[in-house]
């Protein structure tokens, strides 16, 4: 079932989420895990030492793209209590783009507006959007985290975007809860009720579960 949902999700058409000019650019694919011995202790532990690290990370490359992989075990998440419980939430569910606060933001397909919300707990989304698809009898949902706060202007349930169509720009440091400047765009396949926020993190002995409720988002950014 969910391979036929994958295959479906591969198969459609798409316009990418950041301006194209991002596209077939350099990108720098960070390691976010504990093999990374660059994330040292300190450098968790300070929200301005791991931004300095992201920005500083990319222009070394010449990259104008950073990205977080999917399904990767990471070690960031230890900074919050947002993550913490029997056993921590560490598995990232989404891909994660980095780019500069105030790049523009677009739909990548058609879909309306379920909701919205300002996560603002320390290490949340901050500002985030959710749209729900109608695609050949298909329904399921993408959020988009850590946007910037004039995302939610004007906004309203229901509205309709089509692929392509303006959806808001990501947020700065002080917006999106202190991270660096990205895009932490996930695909659901069933909120289970949720409205404006969805886990986007998830702890690894629950990989199966939340893997299949939310595929990889490769299927529709095409890195």
């Amino acid at each position: 079932m969910h391979a036929t949902f994958e295959a479906f999700l591969a198969q459609l058409p798409v316009q990418f989420v950041l301006p194209v000019t991002f596209q077939g650019k350099a990108q720098l694919l960070f390691d976010l895990t504990a093999a990374n011995e660059a994330l040292t202790p300190d450098l968790l532990r300070s929200e301005s030492a791991f931004c300095g690290y992201i920005s500083e990370s990319m222009a070394q490359a010449g990259a104008l793209l950073g990205v977080g992989a999917y399904a990767e075990d990471r070690v960031i998440y230890r900074k919050s209590e947002v993550f913490s419980g029997a056993e921590a939430r560490s598995l990232h569910l989404g891909i994660d783009l980095w780019a500069p606060a105030g790049t523009p933001l677009y739909a990548p397909i058609e879909g309306t507006l379920h909701s919205f919300a300002n996560n603002s707990a320390s290490g949340d989304y901050g500002p985030t959007i959710i749209l729900e698809h109608c695609i050949s009898a298909q329904t399921f949902y993408t959020l988009y985290g850590h946007l910037s706060l004039s995302s939610l202007q004007s906004l309203e349930v229901g509205m309709s975007f089509a692929a392509g169509q303006p959806l808001g720009s990501l947020g700065a440091w002080h917006e999106n809860v202190h991270w660096p400047p990205h895009l932490h765009f996930q695909i659901i396949r069933d909120l289970e009720g949720r409205s404006g926020d969805f886990p986007g993190v998830c702890a690894p002995s629950e990989a199966a579960k939340w893997l299949a409720l939310c595929p990889d988002p490769n299927l529709l950014l095409r890195l």
